[in-house]
């Protein structure tokens, strides 16, 4: 399979910039993968696709206010810098992408808050963006942290071209998000209101909670035509026990088992046993699915419409199938869906 095959025409104008008034009123396009058949919907009718004993599975990761503004010493300069994962809470050391990357060096300190009242060290290079910066601050990690975060914003991905808002705090996190450790939302979450849940639940749907902390390897460009020289960066992901029976229950009960965005699909992909079953595991994931590709345990998926040469758009075109995917993209630029992590949605039955 080569990148050039996922490439498609995207208007400007059909990324969305903002999220819609209410979670679950998104536009939800639903694919039929038997049939072909392709249908238009308001999000919060998939309450008519799923009943009782089926299984929803999340990712409750929620994002942390990842970029952050500061000025070099000396020049004043201003630096962009985007916190990837803590190293050494002891120590205070973070991973980070510094832009421009070509004004920091090793040694250098960088300054942030109106009264400079944060101050970092440029410790290491790790990659050619990419500095481990060390933060001087001598109150206990609870307090660095809250005053790190205060001065960070919601890290929306680069195709948003905008600034960020208030309301971004809120919407650019899903309801159930309570484990902190993403960069990135994974966005097909954030079409489920507090109301639609609840009305899941009536319905005896069952709730299985996994945690893969989305980082911007979700967005890093392919640059190679053979997909099967590209590696994936690694994400940290936890599928505990309960989540393990909660799928397995419903895998053996011929229920319906929905991967709720790609994070989820690539996890479970991750934890499966070689008897399809979902196992306990804690540890990393670099997992890349792209067609053609054997799926071990969701029978449907919910997901958004991703951009073009994205490996998003490659799994979803595994599991919904390359020809039906595509097609169904073209048709959802004609009808003017809507684009990105505040875009519409996909439902693949």
């Amino acid at each position: 399979m080569k990148l050039s095959k996922f490439k498609f025409n995207l208007p400007d104008e059909r990324i969305a910039l903002h999220p819609t008034p209410n979670r679950d009123e998104s536009r939800m396009m639903v694919l039929h993968r038997k049939t072909g058949e392709i249908e238009h919907k308001v999000f919060k009718e998939i309450l008519d696709y799923f009943g009782e004993k089926d299984v929803f599975i999340y990712n409750n990761t929620r994002v942390f206010p990842a970029r952050l503004y500061g000025n070099k010493e000396k020049t004043g300069a201003r630096i962009e810098v985007f916190l990837l994962r803590e190293l050494n809470p002891d120590l205070r050391l973070w991973d980070v992408l510094v832009d421009p990357a070509r004004k920091i060096r090793i040694g250098n300190k960088l300054y942030f808050g109106e009264d400079d009242s944060m101050v970092a060290e440029v410790i290491d290079n790790t990659t050619s963006r990419g500095r481990t910066l060390r933060f001087l601050y001598d109150g206990n990690h609870d307090e660095f942290k809250k005053n790190l975060y205060t001065l960070g914003e919601t890290p929306l991905p680069r195709y948003i071209e905008r600034p960020v808002e208030p309301e971004d705090e809120e919407r650019y996190q899903n309801i159930y998000a309570t484990e902190e450790g993403a960069v990135v939302a994974p966005a097909a979450g954030l079409h489920f209101s507090r109301e639609l849940m609840k009305r899941l639940e009536i319905k005896d749907c069952r709730f299985a909670f996994l945690t893969v902390h989305s980082g911007l390897g979700n967005f890093r460009e392919i640059d190679v035509e053979d997909l099967t020289k590209h590696k994936m960066d690694s994400e940290q992901m936890i599928v505990n026990a309960d989540v393990a029976r909660i799928v397995n229950e419903g895998k053996d009960g011929n229920h319906k088992i929905c991967a709720v965005g790609t994070s989820v699909m690539r996890a479970i992909e991750t934890a499966v046993s070689t008897d399809g079953h979902l196992k306990e595991f804690e540890g990393w994931t670099n997992r890349f699915i792209f067609p053609p590709y054997e799926f071990n345990v969701a029978t449907t998926m919910v997901t958004n419409f991703h951009l073009p040469l994205s490996t998003l758009l490659m799994m979803t075109a595994s599991f919904g199938g390359y020809d039906l995917v595509m097609e169904a993209y073209r048709k959802a630029v004609e009808e003017k869906y809507r684009f990105g992590a505040y875009g519409d949605a996909m439902l693949i039955i």
